[in-house]
């Protein structure tokens, strides 16, 4: 067995309804593992199960090398040597920042316990509010002391659930910031829970997609987002363009062209062709055969919307997403042309 978190086809279910099905995966010594997935996949099961708050019906939950749950094993939280970080930062409002800190470090005395927790604050920037209340501390100062009371205790897991979904954006991309290096410095392993998919390619080391229950597919990010198993998991890390098609000698036919099927759809069999607004470039020309209906400046980027008409094809609407100061004017004609490393084909959804 290694160090880390071991999940082996893990699975549980309330009143007979499964919501965990059969998760199997690991989180290594100082390896950030994110589960993403919509709501009711059952992400924030699979990490109860982890945290020892859930008894699984099924397989086993191994903690460096001890199995914790599984085969008439289940021990409780406490004795798990875990950290929490939740949305709700539940910090103690009848103690200071320091002492809040200090509170689970009862196997030091006092003065190790101070210094300890006065390290902590100092590593995630709180080390001149050690003694202010947390009614008196932003949302962003609140979980920076939340985060600094959970790894006090040097624990062997950290497990976090949605931690940055109460803060407004600008603090939210400064905090998780935050949060990732004190969490890598620390070389704890830790597993935590989104269903944002930008938060998740920011975070973690690897993903594990959740659908239903089960891992759809876990790797990198740049693995899900460039290598996607199937039109789920290419939506779910961001906007796509769906086109149907049908499989012709080996090509798919659509309003954007032709695109490659995979060897496994046969001659003949429904494809789904999904493509990332940033696959599609744009050049005005009188005999394009795409008509811009709206740009919006998006930032750092711009948000064209097209309506495409080629012959023989009924119209369609796409989007393409171009760098910021490229876009072309409303009712333009233009031509497309299409990276296919960010196209993707699939079987339709009338195929088994």
């Amino acid at each position: 067995m290694t160090d880390g978190l071991v999940l082996e086809a893990v699975g549980h279910d309330y009143d007979g309804v499964p919501v965990v099905g059969k998760v199997s995966l690991r989180v290594g010594p100082g390896e950030l593992v994110c589960l993403l997935g919509p709501s009711g996949c059952g992400k924030t099961t699979t990490l109860r199960i982890s945290a020892g708050l859930e008894v699984p019906r099924r397989g086993r939950v191994i903690l460096n090398g001890r199995v914790v749950s599984g085969g008439g094993v289940h021990l409780p939280p406490e004795e798990r040597h875990v950290g929490f970080l939740f949305q709700d930062f539940a910090l103690f409002p009848h103690l200071d920042v320091l002492a809040n800190v200090a509170f689970g470090l009862t196997a030091l005395a006092r003065p190790a316990r101070r210094e300890r927790a006065m390290q902590m604050l100092t590593q995630v920037g709180m080390g001149d509010y050690a003694g202010a209340w947390p009614h008196q501390l932003s949302g962003g100062q609140q979980q920076r002391v939340a985060l600094a009371r959970a790894l006090a205790p040097s624990p062997a897991l950290m497990l976090l659930d949605e931690p940055f979904s109460g803060l407004d954006k600008r603090l939210r991309d400064q905090v998780r910031d935050e949060t990732l290096h004190v969490l890598k410095s620390s070389r704890v392993s830790t597993l935590m829970v989104t269903h944002d998919p930008e938060e998740a390619m920011f975070m973690a080391d690897r993903i594990a997609v959740m659908r239903g229950g089960d891992i759809v597919q876990m790797g990198s990010p740049d693995e899900l987002y460039n290598h996607p198993r199937d039109a789920f998991v290419a939506s779910f890390f961001g906007e796509v363009n769906l086109l149907d098609g049908v499989v012709r000698h080996g090509r798919v036919v659509t309003p954007l062209g032709e695109f490659a099927a995979p060897p496994s759809l046969a001659e003949g069999s429904a494809a789904e062709v999904l493509a990332r607004p940033e696959a599609l470039s744009l050049t005005v020309s009188e005999r394009g055969w795409a008509t811009v209906l709206a740009s919006r400046l998006l930032g750092r980027s711009s948000l064209v919307h097209l309506r495409v008409e080629r012959d023989g094809m009924p119209a369609c609407h796409l989007h393409a997403r171009l760098s910021a100061g490229v876009t072309p004017a409303e009712g333009q004609r233009v031509s497309i042309a299409v990276d296919p490393a960010r196209v993707f084909v699939f079987p339709g959804p009338n195929l088994p």
